[in-house]
């Protein structure tokens, strides 16, 4: 590594080039990283705040609830199965209109007041008092208040908020919690026929879901799986993940097509090397040793300036870090690079001793 570390210290100009590029790169994908987790938690994170490991839904309705119709027949099967908490719920989409006529996006998710979906005697008394619904903390930042009035769109039903749940949102739209029989009738009125979307699991075990399933006609999937349900869940997450993948194959080009550059520089020194008597392994390791070194730097400093702008993003982006999706980011840049530089290996252990003579080719 001698001759590595000594020519990071005397051609640091072009070291300095093409580590901004990396580390640009590093930058732009941590940033995407934060903005795919970000993306996932507004859109799901409501539903994976629920105390459930299994949601039972009408066949072929593929994750999504606004696809899903249960009835109470669908439900009877589960509540007798050994070892599984069942309770019916339903999920929708509404606006809401405030006093001050301000407009609101809901996702409104009704459930019984004995549901295990609501864990506290609170929870429990307002699904089972008056009409009225649970909204999400977020909602108290737009101004909204227990006791003000929200009027649904559509069935123009109007509700008083109760209380303020946990932070979530289902869909990108801020939830709230109502009483089955309430979500019934906003969604179907009087017609509603014990209607509701799926049917929230936990516990039992997969014996015993599958033989209630066959009973009850649904298809079970576990929670995570039910995240593809989520409007627009599955486009986002494709979205970010290819645009992740360009960013990491230019950074792979990018280096390699750098590191063929600076081994065609270096071809005599590398023939002199192998005239004193380096092997092939020994100056193989010199090289990719010292490309390493850049590309960690790099990468680490771009990553490090990611985290740092991400602390600047205000509440409108939805932008999260976590140190999992980061560290993975980082790591595969480091990896593609080195792949990238195994364009240019052949042309390290194919130098000619002679060269170092003089010879001239």
């Amino acid at each position: 590594m001698f001759l590595a570390l000594r020519d990071l210290r005397f051609g640091r100009a072009r070291f300095v080039l093409v580590g901004t590029v990396i580390g640009l790169v590093a930058l732009l994908t941590t940033l995407l990283s934060g903005l795919a987790t970000g993306l996932v938690d507004d859109g799901i994170s409501g539903l994976r705040g629920l105390p459930l490991t299994h949601l039972a839904l009408q066949p072929g309705a593929e994750s999504s609830f606004s696809r899903s119709t249960l009835r109470p027949a669908n439900l009877e099967p589960w509540t007798e199965a050994d070892g599984v908490e069942a309770a019916p719920l339903g999920v929708s989409f509404f606006n809401a209109k405030t006093e001050d006529g301000e407009t609101l996006d809901l996702a409104v998710f009704g459930t019984t007041p004995d549901s295990f979906l609501a864990p506290n005697a609170t929870a429990r008394g307002a699904l089972a008092g008056e009409p009225g619904i649970v909204v999400s903390e977020e909602l108290r930042g737009q101004g909204v208040e227990v006791g003000d009035e929200l009027t649904i769109v559509g069935p123009d039903q109007t509700l008083p908020v109760l209380g303020f749940t946990y932070t979530g949102s289902y869909g990108h739209v801020d939830i709230a919690f109502t009483s089955l029989e309430e979500w019934q009738h906003l969604v179907y009125g009087d017609d509603a026929d014990g209607r509701f979307s799926a049917v929230a699991l936990r516990g039992g075990d997969a014996e015993v879901r599958a033989a209630a399933d066959r009973a009850a006609g649904t298809a079970t999937e576990t929670k995570a799986h039910a995240y593809a349900g989520s409007p627009g869940y599955s486009a986002e997450t494709a979205t970010m993940t290819l645009i992740r993948v360009f960013l990491l194959a230019i950074s792979a080009l990018v280096v390699g097509a750098f590191f063929t550059v600076w081994t065609i520089q270096r071809t005599r020194q590398i023939g002199l090397l192998k005239a004193l008597g380096a092997s092939n392994g020994y100056v193989l390791r010199d090289s990719l040793g010292q490309l390493a070194i850049v590309l960690v730097a790099a990468t680490a400093a771009g990553a490090g300036a990611a985290v740092a702008v991400g602390q600047l993003v205000g509440d409108e982006v939805p932008f999260s870090l976590q140190a999992g999706p980061v560290a993975t980011s980082a790591v595969v840049l480091v990896v593609l690079g080195l792949a990238g530089s195994l364009v240019a290996v052949r042309k390290v252990t194919s130098v000619d001793p002679v060269i170092a003579l003089g010879a001239e080719h």
